[in-house]
């Protein structure tokens, strides 16, 4: 098999310290901090090479060596810190290849590339290994946190970090608990650190040739010709292997997602006060008679689901002198045909949007009426029943200039049952991820000729 020119690889140093990798982020921000400044180089000097390599075919040579330097640096600080845990040992301060690390990288110098190429490979020939490497190296759970996206709401990720993420999680954890790391799983973590490092190194340029849709496992490569044959032989993880593991990763990824959400309800569960959940307050002004809602149409299926999750609900004024009453929205609206008022069509905690309906002052106030369904000054609680209904807003003595700070409350009943049962699907899903972690890794099997060595006893 031709050996491809970008070649990484790595040693598991044995035994390793149970308890290091705690504190191993807080050990590699010195690296961190110069690798940022390093990776602004590395752009700057990519974006020099691309102009080199179209007009001259050849990637300048210091160039070169300085950016391999970079990516030697970043991926002996990976396989220190959290990109595999490999070693113990601390990683040098140095852009050479410093061939006694564990962690080696190189690329081969070319002595010529392609001036086409060069305007294609790193965005559109690459985007199927984006895609992949991806999966490995990262991912995102997003939740909107507000109304729809142009209401002012707030967009917040959690990175979880991809497969090799949740698999290097694992590793810790059996280091921490039996003081040994699955050889199984370092051989998958470092084939896709592999794939990912092929990908960079394509991308920004280096070699011209396009990276193998190949998971290459293990600390080793395929040996050079001239090279004798390692003594230890990766191990192969089949079809049945590698399903398993991504499946029970994927699993342990759902796992964080209900976790988070279960936190959610239980600080919900936890914020109720008197039994309700409020809502922020938004303020809602009008130089008319009267605020009133959109129709609120809710049918007897959204009745009943709102009842069961929600339970009663309250709406609440600031001032407890004003009118609020929620009637059938063809009742009230003869209430209102004739009288001044603006309806509310947006509102969020910040902003509210308007509709004016010309009229004069009400005839007789609205506390007189008798075609609410519910009705009160200050707040209101409402047991929700199906139907198209309108909430109004008035000054009790029916004057003009109403302004209220409108809050909404529910009791959530279900609450504290969603919460356990998200913390039930938590545990559940991790545990049939571990499970399907472990049998991908029993899958596995070393070559005919290079029989797996039996694991040592913690």
């Amino acid at each position: 098999m031709e050996t491809y020119p970008v070649r990484v690889e790595a040693r598991l140093e044995e035994p390793l310290n149970r308890g290091l990798w705690l504190v191993k982020w807080l050990l590699a921000i010195p690296h961190y901090i110069v690798l940022s400044l390093l990776w602004t180089a590395f752009a700057v000097l990519t974006v020099v090479a691309f102009f080199a390599i179209l007009f001259t075919g050849r990637y300048p040579r210091t160039l070169f060596d300085f950016n391999l330097g970079v990516l030697r640096w970043t991926w002996r600080v990976a396989y220190y810190s959290y990109g595999a845990l490999g070693t113990d040992r601390y990683p040098p301060f140095s852009l050479g290849a410093e061939p006694d690390y564990p962690a080696t990288l190189d690329i081969a110098y070319p002595e010529r590339l392609s001036r086409g190429l060069v305007l294609v490979k790193w965005w559109l020939l690459a985007i199927p290994h984006y895609l992949i490497v991806g999966l490995f190296t990262s991912g995102s759970v997003i939740s909107w946190r507000g109304d729809l996206p142009d209401s002012g709401g707030v967009l917040y990720t959690l990175d979880w970090g991809g497969l090799i993420g949740l698999l290097v999680l694992i590793a810790a954890l059996f280091l921490l608990f039996a003081g040994r790391y699955p050889h199984g799983v370092f051989d998958l973590v470092i084939g896709m650190n592999r794939w990912a490092l092929r990908v960079a190194a394509y991308a920004t340029l280096m070699t011209d040739a396009y990276p193998p849709f190949r998971l290459e496992q293990g600390g080793h490569e395929t040996p050079r010709p001239e090279e004798p044959r390692a003594a230890h032989a990766p191990v192969r993880h089949g079809a049945g292997s590698i399903v398993a593991i991504t499946l029970g990763a994927l699993l342990a990824f759902g796992a964080i997602g209900t976790a988070a959400a279960g936190a959610g309800s239980a600080v919900l569960s936890q914020s109720r006060d008197g039994g309700f959940l409020t809502t922020a307050s938004a303020r809602v002004s009008t130089s008319t008679y009267a605020l009133t809602t959109d129709q609120i149409a809710i049918s007897e299926p959204g009745a009943t689901a709102l009842r069961t999750f929600a339970g009663r609900i309250r709406v609440q004024t600031s001032d407890p002198r004003l009118f609020i009453g929620i009637a059938d929205r063809t009742r009230a609206a003869s209430y209102l045909d004739n009288l001044a008022y603006d309806q509310v069509t947006r509102l969020t905690p910040d902003n509210a949007d308007y509709r004016r309906h010309p009229g004069s002052a009400p005839t007789t106030p609205a506390t007189a009426q008798t075609f609410w369904t519910v009705s009160g000054q200050g707040n209101i609680m409402w047991d929700v029943e199906p139907g198209d209904w309108t909430l109004v807003v008035m000054n009790a003595d029916g004057s003009a200039r109403v302004t209220a700070d409108l809050t909404l409350a529910a009791t959530l009943p279900g609450l504290s049952g969603l919460t356990t049962a998200l913390f039930i699907t938590t545990g559940v899903l991790l545990i049939a991820g571990f499970i399907l972690i472990l049998v991908g890794i029993r899958l596995a099997t070393a070559p005919a000729d290079h029989p797996r060595q039996p694991a040592p006893v913690p």
